[in-house]
């Protein structure tokens, strides 16, 4: 059964090259939902984890303010973290995986960006 988280985040899949798509409390690890590949979404355990380990890292270099998001390119594919903030509780994390032929990174940030607000709700 698809939970609605589940079938928000789907919508993410019509975004060209977006393979998996994840939605993670930023803190604890826990994966609320997950869409598409679950292997390109990522692990929530180690998204939280590499999304603090960035944020630590920004603020020790002076950097002011929350993570925004964080993007990891290889040969084949991008992985991007996007902070979102949230009235109440953690912060979550949406995390998306990209094949990178077929992605167009600035227009996959901009649909994530548009699009969490509907996952939210």
């Amino acid at each position: 059964m698809t939970t609605a988280v589940e079938a928000s985040l789907a919508r993410f899949l019509d975004s060209p090259g977006v393979t998996g798509v994840a939605l993670v409390d930023a803190v604890t690890g826990l994966t609320y939902g997950v869409a598409g590949d679950t292997v390109e979404a990522g692990d929530g355990q180690e998204s939280s984890e590499f999304a603090a380990l960035v944020a630590e890292r920004l603020s020790r270099a002076g950097a002011e303010g929350e993570l925004e998001s964080v993007i990891t390119t290889s040969a084949r594919r991008h992985q991007v973290l996007l902070s979102v903030g949230r009235p109440a509780g953690d912060p979550l994390l949406l995390t998306v995986g990209l094949d990178r032929d077929r992605a167009n990174l600035a227009l996959a940030a901009r649909s994530m960006s548009d699009l969490v607000g509907e996952v939210l709700a």
